[in-house]
């Protein structure tokens, strides 16, 4: 029997995109069915038990996870994206990257008031693109009991942004220094 952990299935690419950058790559991970279904398990495993109405997922790997997390809870899935990317009715939430600014929406109708959202990705870094999301969300009402991300990269302060807005936040695995 393998003791390989969600970690093991993730492949680093030097200098991806830029030059001094770790990337860290989940496609080997998705590629891989128990590499994938270990990550799923374990990204929905602290919710078990709990009510959840909507599964978010934030562009673009999060909408491979989200998905897979949402059919699993037996519950709706909804995308965040990048703006001009969905074709009804938005809101929209602008944040700051460490390159720039950016615009991801959400359909105006995709969460009712008081619905319960669990948010998923694969990677906190810096946490503004979840910040945004959990804002998006929060406007529409819903309410968020957790944020599941696969990766973690805690010297960029990500976890620690989101656990100040008073989210409850599950990662598998870090990578330091990054």
């Amino acid at each position: 029997m393998s003791s390989k952990t969600v970690r093991d299935y993730i492949r680093t690419i030097v200098d991806f995109p830029h030059e001094g950058i770790m990337f860290r790559d989940v496609t080997t991970l998705f590629a891989d069915p128990r590499g994938f279904r270990m990550a799923v398990d374990q990204m929905l495993h602290p919710y078990a038990g709990l009510r959840i109405d909507k599964v978010v997922g934030l562009e673009a790997r999060g909408f491979i996870l989200g998905g897979a997390v949402a059919h699993q809870l037996g519950t709706g899935f909804v995308p965040i994206r990048k703006k001009g990317k969905l074709p009804g009715a938005v809101i929209s939430e602008d944040y700051t990257l460490e390159y720039g600014d950016a615009v991801i929406e959400v359909h105006d109708d995709a969460i009712a008031p008081g619905e319960t959202v669990l948010v998923v990705d694969d990677l906190l870094a810096t946490g503004g693109t979840a910040q945004a999301g959990i804002r998006l969300i929060e406007r529409l009402g819903g309410e968020i009991v957790g944020c599941a991300f696969i990766i973690d990269l805690p010297d960029l302060g990500g976890r620690a942004k989101l656990e100040a807005m008073g989210m409850d936040v599950h990662t598998l695995c870090a990578f330091e220094g990054d």
